[in-house]
């Protein structure tokens, strides 16, 4: 079984920055694709940004430019860098550790944009 823990969401404010973290408890973390999901209130769970085991990325296009994701093999970590927040990128946050044959998602965290 997969956990993944997910840290640094919080409040910012518009044209703030925060830093997300996946932390995940897998021997598989080098192999798998990761990936940074949303899901804001009423609306369905979205793709903001993925990384594969080649560090081939997918950024969805409304973060493009503000948002950076990264992954440390060594660590079992992945990262997403915000930048240039907006009070639309609120929402729960999420990681997810995707290979071939399973899926797992972390529980979320909170990112507010607010001023």
């Amino acid at each position: 079984q997969v956990q993944l823990v997910e840290s640094g969401g919080g409040v910012a404010q518009p044209g703030g920055s925060l830093r997300l973290s996946c932390a995940a408890s897998s021997s598989i973390f080098s192999i798998a694709t990761l990936g940074w999901y949303r899901q804001a209130p009423g609306e369905q769970r979205e793709l903001v940004a993925l990384i594969t085991p080649l560090n081939n990325t997918k950024t969805k296009d409304s973060v493009k430019g503000r948002f950076t994701i990264s992954r440390d093999n060594a660590k079992n970590t992945v990262n997403l860098q915000m930048n240039s927040l907006k009070p639309e990128d609120t929402a729960v946050y999420y990681c997810a550790l995707t290979t071939a044959f399973s899926e797992f998602w972390g529980q979320g965290t909170q990112v507010t944009v607010s001023s």
